[in-house]
């Protein structure tokens, strides 16, 4: 891609590549010195809901943001990574409505304003996007900020924000060793380092060690916890998502996001939002966000498009960028229980990066996918090799081939003639669930 056909932004993007040798070098004086520069806008931003953990924060969000739009309220939202545009990262709320990802002008004029403010000091890309973000929502009225971390907690970007409404923590497991310890115990003491001096925290469920970081963290800053299971519960029941906690029971329709561990997402949200006291949100809100709740590329069946013209007739065809083991635990579970309602043979197309656990990821699928199609993730400079992706789901026990590309892959599953059409899952990586969602013209808005 040459200079001339890329826009504005990713012309902005790649120059402030180069201000740091590193994409991510977990610290907080970078973007202290810069928002200094910036006069503070993080210090001018809208009542803060936090949200940390492994797996789940993208779908936490996405119901918090619907309940509370709902409600009628405006709500920004800043999320990370995005899946086809940069823009995505980036979403203004709008009173009444639903919001919308902030423009290319607009964006790229905060990314400039950040890039002068700096200077040529070392900062890394997520850092400056990130000032960049609190400086555009810090311009724009709202009555919520839905702040994702990037990367842990206690280090990451975002965690320059003193008092949050709420900090929110969801299911914690193994992932990005290389940064955040080789431990839950590790894990969980850096996701913790969002919690401050007596804002509300909740917690999904969590493994043993995790829990007792995270409760003793909480105590140290007499942050009021409430945790699931022991403070609220939210179970499936007859098709719905009952909610119940000391103020009463929510009885839901099923949210729209699919998958069992959607209903514990669900829970996480409106356990946070109902343990923030300035929020009083009536039951229709609730009702209302786990029905509109969308997050793209969380088991998202695709009903249209370029690559879905291209398998089999009758075929279903699903995209999850789950890339972890307990993100694929979370992703067989669904399909186990698709599998129950409508049987198909399950055929799955898996890209992967070098830095996750492969076989630890793969292994949640054996006995279930009848076949897998292995691809490297395009572009991607940490990508496994597609022959290395297919001896991982072969040494787990599933018959695996390799393939160059997705239009390749959807080629093999035509040719397995498999009757009754195949369930398609292509999976294994967020950045290709962003290339699918490229090829298939199904870009997110």
């Amino acid at each position: 891609m040459t200079d001339r056909d890329m826009n504005p932004v990713d012309l902005i993007l790649a120059r402030l590549t180069a201000l740091h040798p590193k994409r991510i070098d977990l610290s907080l004086d970078r973007i202290e010195r810069l928002l200094a520069a910036l006069d503070h806008p993080e210090r001018k931003l809208p009542p803060v809901i936090h949200v940390a953990g492994t797996n789940g924060k993208g779908s936490t969000v996405a119901f918090l943001r619907a309940i509370l739009e709902a409600a009628g309220l405006a709500v920004h939202v800043y999320t990370s990574p995005h899946l086809v545009h940069f823009n995505e990262r980036f979403r203004l709320g709008q009173k009444g409505g639903e919001g919308a990802l902030v423009d290319d002008v607009e964006l790229s004029a905060v990314l400039e304003e950040c890039e002068r403010a700096n200077g040529d000091a070392p900062i890394t890309v997520f850092e400056i996007t990130t000032a960049a973000g609190m400086l555009l929502f810090s311009r724009h009225p709202a009555d919520v900020l839905l702040l994702e971390v990037g990367l842990g907690g206690r280090l990451d970007a975002t965690n320059v924000i003193d008092k949050p409404m709420a900090s929110i923590i969801t299911p914690v497991s193994l992932d990005h060793l290389e940064f955040l310890g080789d431990t839950l115990d590790k894990i969980a003491f850096e996701k913790a380092g969002i919690i401050k001096p007596g804002a509300p925290v909740i917690v999904a469920a969590q493994p043993r060690d995790a829990l007792a970081v995270i409760e003793r963290q909480a105590g140290r800053m007499k942050a009021p916890i409430r945790v699931a299971g022991e403070n609220w519960t939210a179970t499936e029941e007859r098709g719905r998502l009952v909610y119940q906690d000391d103020n009463g029971l929510l009885d839901l329709p099923a949210p729209k996001l699919f998958g069992r561990h959607q209903f514990e997402n669900a829970g996480l949200a409106i356990a946070a939002l109902r343990a923030i006291p300035t929020l009083k949100l009536s039951p229709a809100a609730f009702e209302a966000g786990m029905t509109k709740a969308d997050w793209p590329a969380r088991l998202q069946r695709l009903s249209s498009g370029r690559l879905v013209d291209l398998v089999p007739q009758g075929a279903e065809l699903w995209l999850d960028g789950g890339h972890n083991p307990d993100g694929g635990r979370a992703a067989a579970a669904a399909l186990a229980d698709l599998e129950d309602r409508v049987s198909r043979p399950l055929v799955m197309i898996v890209g992967m990066l070098s830095t996750k656990d492969a076989s630890g990821f793969l292994r949640n699928f054996t006995g279930l996918a009848r076949r897998m199609i292995t691809i490297p993730v395009p572009g991607a400079d940490k990508g496994l090799s597609a022959e290395d992706v297919a001896a991982a789901a072969t040494a787990v026990g599933v018959q695996a081939v390799s393939r160059g590309n997705i239009d390749e892959a959807l080629d093999a599953v035509r040719k397995l003639d498999l009757d009754p059409p195949p369930r398609i899952l292509i999976t294994g990586s967020l950045y290709l669930a962003g290339e699918v969602l490229r090829e298939n013209g199904t870009e997110p808005t």
